[in-house]
């Protein structure tokens, strides 16, 4: 998934598109030096994080125009312009969502989320997944555990206890999973559990995401953690 973030604060955006990146998000940062809305129009992105106070056009105003020349991309509203009057103009000038500064990093995450369920919901056909995570290019449907799991559109075909493992490390993607926590969630109800059974589902789970642009991590004493892979 494609994320443009305008945003004038270098500090906030620096922040911003180091922690999209690590859910396994693309994320492309506007410049004060570039035209936002041809910036827009070239990057085509699946949703946009809009700030207001920016310098030249109002937020409002590239909004406004980016819907006069059919740019249709959701959009969420980050603004410390937090009052009722703001938001309901924001939401008249085309905005899907409003989040006032500052906010909570997980919240943003969940508004993301719904936008693009909203969105997939609207647009797929009865045989098109609906996605609910991205990461590198691995897209998991929102089915929870009994969803499918997509590589270029084609499923990629995986056994319970693979699925059950890769939710886990999705559901935390960028950060640490115990060995415990992986093990409750692949085994729940096995009481006696070899010690490499872990190590095994892993290599298998490897071996059937080679190439997708995702890659999961041993750290040893840690646990696993599941990344986008870097570009080369």
């Amino acid at each position: 998934m494609q994320i443009l973030l305008i945003e004038d604060d270098v500090a906030l955006q620096t922040a911003l598109q180091r922690s999209l990146k690590r859910l396994g998000w693309q994320v492309t940062a506007w410049k004060t030096s570039q035209d936002p809305l041809q910036l827009w129009q070239s990057v085509q992105p699946d949703i946009v994080l809009l700030d207001l106070n920016l310098p030249v056009l109002d937020g409002l105003e590239i909004l406004t125009l980016a819907r006069e020349k059919k740019l249709l991309a959701p959009v969420i509203i980050l603004t410390a312009r937090g009052t009722v009057g703001d938001k309901i103009l924001g939401l008249n000038c085309g905005a899907d969502d409003y989040l006032p500064k500052p906010f909570d990093l997980d919240e943003l995450e969940a508004r993301i989320r719904a936008l693009l369920r909203r969105r997939n919901q609207g647009l797929a056909s009865p045989d098109t997944p609906i996605f609910s995570r991205t990461i590198g290019q691995l897209q998991l449907d929102d089915m929870s555990l009994g969803g499918g799991v997509f590589f270029n559109q084609q499923p990629i075909e995986l056994s319970p206890r693979e699925l059950s493992l890769l939710h886990a490390l999705c559901a935390r993607a960028g950060h640490v999973v115990t060995k415990e926590q992986l093990l409750e969630a692949i085994f729940p109800n096995e009481v006696e559990i070899q010690d490499d059974a872990i190590e095994v589902v892993v290599y298998r789970l490897r071996k059937k995401i080679n190439g997708t642009g995702v890659s999961i991590m041993n750290l040893r004493g840690l646990g696993y953690l599941i990344k986008a892979s870097s570009p080369a």
